[in-house]
């Protein structure tokens, strides 16, 4: 009773109900439809029929009078028919025809009856029955009335099996509903259920727990995948925002400390202004590593988000690309490194000239920043167009990225370089990462061998951003 009571608190359930309520409705007026219809038409025959009979009795009448006129209604009342005639004297007396009795009053009217009367027949011999007709009566100039009808046994009949027929089906296609509406309803109950229950498990905790989907490809499928697709971004961001706090008490302890241990160490030991300038600068320096990191998590958070597209323009990536040449070239000079440029599309694709300009300075940055080996280390630009878009490359020959930390290089705060000798935040390609998703593009790490190859990928046609 308690499940019963389930399902008919379920919207589907209710919305059944309703149409099964809307269909019988409309299925038992078209029931009295098809049987008045069906009876209107066999009156409608069966008038004419007697018209034409009361014409042909007339004709008899015009050739031989009352004679001819009693002997046509004798002959016509003795053939099997549902036609009925009589003739009756002025004083309503039956003179003819295969009429026994009949309703009393009925051969006052001249012309139609307005109602079926009621009559016996002769032919029903000892134990007549009775029944109803439709009729005609004709007043003669003499005062001889004659009627002509027609028994309504056919079209009750006709009435009475379309009826049944109509109620039959509806009781057939009512049964059929019913059970298709309880069956789809538990059907619909269960898959609800098994919702709830996953629902609740994911509650708990369990947020790599997803909702059931048995493949079926109906709403209930659609609305678990949507759903799962939902919950797998939500795990996504959680963990990310575990990551990030690990790895900011991780990575931002390290300076925070090294400036308090640079002030103690001159609130101690440091006697000249010389000693205590020297130690201010560094806690300053700190303190950029600490402001870009923070800027870094700001700007990733922001594209994440969903930066606003309304600062992106048409322009050359070529352009961005050789304002960071020459921005770097004297850096990559003094660091004994060869930064060269490759070939220069000159598609125009809808971007943000400071993102991207910030993106490709990171890459080239990291190049040179990591840059070891004994032969000389080369970092070349180049715009290039393939078949899927344009790209940004940045290539060089240093150490490059294993193959199994290529994934793991573009999360937020990851230094690959266990020692941490370099300054840095283990940002950067996180933010590249975060700018090409921004633009509808990707960041592709590949082996250079030897070295890195780091690719900004735009799509073709300006559908980025």
């Amino acid at each position: 009773m308690s499940r019963f009571r389930s399902m008919l608190k379920m919207t589907a359930v209710r919305l059944s109900a309703l149409y099964l309520l809307l269909f019988t409705i409309c299925a038992l007026g078209l029931v009295f439809y098809m049987t008045s219809s069906s009876v209107k038409l066999l009156t409608s025959q069966t008038e004419t029929a007697i018209n034409e009979e009361v014409e042909g009795i007339g004709r008899a009448y015009q050739r031989g009078g009352i004679a001819s006129l009693v002997r046509a209604i004798d002959r016509r009342g003795r053939q099997p028919g549902a036609f009925l005639y009589l003739v009756a004297d002025p004083a309503g007396r039956i003179v003819a025809g295969n009429v026994q009795s009949i309703e009393v009053g009925v051969l006052q009217t001249d012309g139609w009856i307005s109602r079926p009367i009621s009559y016996e027949r002769y032919t029903e011999g000892t134990d007549p029955q009775t029944h109803t007709a439709i009729a005609r009566v004709i007043v003669l100039p003499n005062g001889i009335r004659v009627m002509v009808g027609r028994d309504l046994g056919e079209p009750e009949q006709v009435r009475l099996v379309v009826r049944r027929a109509l109620f039959a089906a509806l009781g057939t296609m009512g049964i059929g509903a019913c059970l298709i509406w309880f069956f789809v309803g538990r059907r619909a109950l269960h898959r609800i259920d098994e919702v709830s229950v996953a629902s609740q498990r994911i509650m708990g905790g369990d947020l790599a727990g997803r909702l059931p989907v048995n493949g079926s490809g109906d709403e209930f499928d659609r609305l678990s995948e949507n759903l799962n697709g939902m919950l797998a971004r939500i795990q996504e961001l959680n963990e990310g925002v575990r990551h990030v706090s690990d790895n900011i008490a991780h990575d931002l302890k390290t300076p925070l400390t090294r400036m308090r241990n640079r002030a103690e160490s001159a609130l101690s030991n440091a006697k000249t202004t010389k000693a205590y300038r020297a130690a201010i600068e560094d806690m300053i320096a700190d303190s950029d590593l600490l402001i870009r990191t923070f800027n870094a998590i700001l700007m990733i958070s922001r594209l994440e988000s969903g930066y606003s597209s309304e600062t992106m323009e048409p322009l050359p990536l070529s352009v961005i690309v050789e304002d960071v040449f020459e921005l770097y070239e004297p850096l990559a000079e003094e660091a004994g490194i060869t930064l060269s440029l490759g070939a220069m599309d000159a598609t125009p694709v809808k971007a943000n000239r400071e993102l991207i300009g910030q993106t490709i300075s990171n890459l080239v940055d990291n190049a040179i920043k990591y840059a070891t080996g004994d032969k000389p280390v080369e970092v070349r630009l180049s715009v290039e167009k393939h078949d899927r878009g344009i790209a940004i490359v940045v290539s060089d020959n240093g150490p490059g990225i294993p193959p199994d930390q290529v994934e793991r290089a573009t999360e937020r705060f990851v230094r690959l370089e266990e020692s941490r000798s370099q300054p840095g935040s283990g940002l950067g390609l996180s933010l590249a990462k975060a700018v090409m998703k921004l633009h509808g593009g990707t960041l592709e790490l590949h082996d250079n061998a030897p070295g890195l190859r780091a690719v900004l990928a735009f799509p073709t046609g300006g559908d980025n951003g």
